[in-house]
């Protein structure tokens, strides 16, 4: 007899949305079968899990031999201690706290100053596997910028300890609304591509903030949040000359992501970012694979963060394949088949995480419900 906290819902009489809004608010979806067609639903109040515990269980759960649960679990081992780094650098007044802020939940982040004596002027934010080097604001003194240029180059050239790079990209972050753009393309074409020689291009992601304000805030769509037709021709002007300015002195082909990460005025409301999804497409692609998923449990899930971009692309789409692609290619080993559940779960056909997809869901469709759909 079912425990009276456990319904057995058929699933054509509720909606994969709603399953996946059910995990949103804690409920524990187990159970899925395809034999059956039944899904059964814990409503049980319990503590969120990550994304490695919420798969960890779907393993256990999944039918598939011990032997190749025990190879999933050692996969899966080898993901979790993976941790990613990324750098913030740009100029005084560029938005990078607020970029990191919209981003990412930086309310559970530990934070450390002085790490060690060569970088002490660096910030860093742990958000468990995830973590953020902050760097000072350039451009406020020669010799403080020499010294921070120093910290910069100290980190970059930090190995973990498997002895590879540890910082696995960098964001720049420019002022848009700037036209004296002089330090970053100091720090970008004289510090970070010459210090990163061939990994660079992989590795440096140029962010256009304050999009909204590129035109001394004019043509810009309040209601809307989004630029209109001129504003959005300016921008793009904009990034093709940071681009060709990069070029010209470099060699290298980066094109820039022009976004708003948001900010409230003094005595006004809070302004809503734009193009965040965008921003965080590209940051998804250049994280190695082996790595993303380190992202996915720290996104900051203010939905109204998500809601805004250009939509030129299917982001949000894009972006949920690339951690989806994680667990397919590392945990999964691209053993299986797809199914229709598993399709529809992770909007990937011929994709499906384990055997069976209840952790799935709750790992994916939890993370992913509010912001991506």
């Amino acid at each position: 007899m079912k425990e009276q906290n456990e319904k057995v819902i058929k699933i054509n009489a509720i909606s994969m949305k709603e399953v996946v809004e059910k995990t949103q608010k804690g409920t524990v979806v187990t159970n899925i079968s395809n034999n059956d067609s039944q899904i059964s639903i814990d409503n049980v109040n319990k503590e969120k899990k990550n994304i490695y515990e919420l798969l960890e269980e779907d393993i256990m759960a999944s039918d598939i031999s011990d032997a190749e649960k025990t190879k999933r679990l050692s996969r899966l081992i080898k993901i979790r201690s993976k941790t990613v780094n990324i750098m913030l650098v740009g100029a005084t007044g560029s938005g990078k706290s607020s970029t990191v802020n919209a981003m990412f939940n930086m309310d559970i982040a530990k934070v450390g100053v002085g790490v060690d004596p060569e970088t002490d002027n660096i910030s860093k934010f742990e958000l468990d596997n995830l973590i953020i080097w902050d760097t000072p604001g350039l451009g406020d003194g020669v010799e403080k910028d020499k010294k921070i240029t120093k910290d910069i180059i100290t980190k970059l050239n930090e190995n973990d300890q498997d002895g590879y790079p540890l910082i696995d990209m960098v964001i720049v972050i420019i002022d848009a609304s700037s036209k004296d753009l002089g330090t970053s393309y100091d720090l970008i074409n004289n510090i970070l591509i010459p210090c990163l020689g061939k990994e660079a291009k992989p590795r440096i992601l140029v962010a256009l903030n304050q999009s909204d304000i590129a035109m001394k805030g004019n043509h810009w769509l309040a209601l809307e949040n989004k630029p209109d037709e001129v504003l959005k021709e300016f921008l793009q002007k904009k990034a093709d000359s940071v681009s060709s300015r990069i070029k010209l002195a470099t060699g290298l082909e980066i094109e820039p992501v022009c976004y708003c990460a948001g900010y409230k005025e003094d005595g006004g409301e809070q302004r809503k970012p734009y193009n965040l999804t965008k921003l965080l497409y590209y940051i998804v692609t250049m994280i190695p694979k082996d790595k993303r998923l380190a992202l996915a449990d720290n996104i900051n899930n203010d939905e109204d963060n998500w809601r805004y971009d250009d939509q030129e692309h299917d982001y949000r789409g894009e972006t949920k394949r690339g951690f989806c692609d994680t667990v397919w290619d590392y945990i999964s080993d691209g053993a299986e088949a797809g199914s229709e559940i598993g399709g529809q779960i992770l909007g990937i056909p011929g994709k499906v995480i384990g055997g069976a997809v209840g952790g799935a869901i709750g790992a994916i469709g939890g993370i992913f419900g509010a912001i991506f759909d």
